[in-house]
């Protein structure tokens, strides 16, 4: 599964005819996969592959809500009409400052205050 190159003409052609028939990537509603297949494109594609801009206007008017669209973000690759390689180059990988949330303790209480709790509610 995939578009191609999506930063090609050939790319968006396919992602022009993937939505021929189809409002969004995934679904019948915006999802994760209509921000990630948005999220390659830097432009929005010519007038000529009309399915595909109106796809491109209909997700950008989800601007400041992408991140509450339901579902979850894949690889581009999973994504498409089955028999076309994604080919679009990625972006960077993400640095491990990013992936690493081990640090936050979620309920906010530390390891001083835990065994006090333990040891309180052992004595009862």
């Amino acid at each position: 599964m995939g578009f191609g190159d999506l930063k090609s003409s050939s790319g968006l052609k396919v992602l022009n005819d993937f939505l021929l028939d189809r409002s969004y990537i995934e679904g019948f509603v915006p999802s994760q996969a209509d921000v990630a297949v948005f999220d390659v494109l830097s432009t929005p594609p010519p007038a000529d592959l009309c399915h595909a801009l109106r796809w491109y206007n209909h997700i950008k008017s989800y601007h400041n809500q992408k991140s509450s669209l339901p579902g979850v973000k894949k690889p581009l690759g999973q994504y498409g009409p089955p028999g076309v390689a994604d080919t679009t180059s990625s972006a960077p990988a993400a640095s491990k400052d990013d992936e690493d949330d081990d640090d936050i303790d979620l309920f906010w209480v530390s390891d001083e205050g835990w065994g006090r709790f333990v040891r309180s509610f052992r004595s009862y």
